[in-house]
């Protein structure tokens, strides 16, 4: 029997509640069903106050660095940010600076954001995207952007987003087991459980 898949999801948003939470919630609720899955949570919005000041991530505080180990362990990230003056939030990155550079070869990552206008739309391809790549990850084709006219209370309302997720989380789901085949960590070519049953 193959281990649980680590799905880590990232909430790029400093506010509680957010959009971008709302959003990466229905996008990681939809990869994880009918699949053994081992959730991980990771708020910007919690993390936020424990950031400044840490330029390395030994130098990380115990909460922070559970985080960090957390995305460096993924076997498959989910990521949701909100655009702020034309990009993702500076403490966003700061988070991913912190992350080896090495750790994340060949994960699947699927990517989200949300904006108030459809101006913002491009987000995903021209700063996320990009961000990922450095990273050496398999950002996945499909991304889901959502403005704030999908959303009443910070729920998702508009029934075109809904369908964006769910084709979204349809193209995704098949790429975790696939690529436990190739996928390897940097300290070792045996990276995960789940080789001996793919």
């Amino acid at each position: 029997m193959s281990a649980p898949i680590k799905l880590v999801a990232v909430s790029g948003s400093t506010s509680q509640p957010s959009r971008s939470a709302a959003l990466l919630d229905a996008l990681t609720a939809g990869l994880a069903a009918g699949q053994a899955t081992e959730i991980t949570q990771v708020s910007l919005a919690e993390l936020a106050p424990l950031l400044p000041g840490v330029v390395s991530a030994k130098d990380a505080p115990p909460a922070l660095a559970q985080a960090i180990a957390a995305i460096e362990r993924a076997d498959v990230l989910v990521v949701a940010a909100p655009v702020y003056r034309g990009s993702y939030p500076g403490l966003f990155k700061h988070l991913f600076d912190l992350i080896h550079h090495e750790s994340l070869f060949n994960v699947p990552v699927l990517l989200a954001a949300s904006g108030g206008s459809d101006r913002h739309a491009l987000v995903i391809e021209h700063q996320l995207r990009p961000l990922f790549a450095f990273f050496q990850t398999l950002t996945l084709p499909l991304g889901v952007y959502a403005t704030d006219a999908d959303f009443a209370d910070y729920r998702i309302s508009n029934p075109a987003l809904a369908e964006r997720i769910e084709l979204a989380v349809s193209r995704a789901r098949p790429w975790p087991r696939f690529l436990c085949r190739f996928r390897f960590r940097p300290e070792s070519e045996c990276w995960h459980p789940c080789c001996l049953a793919c």
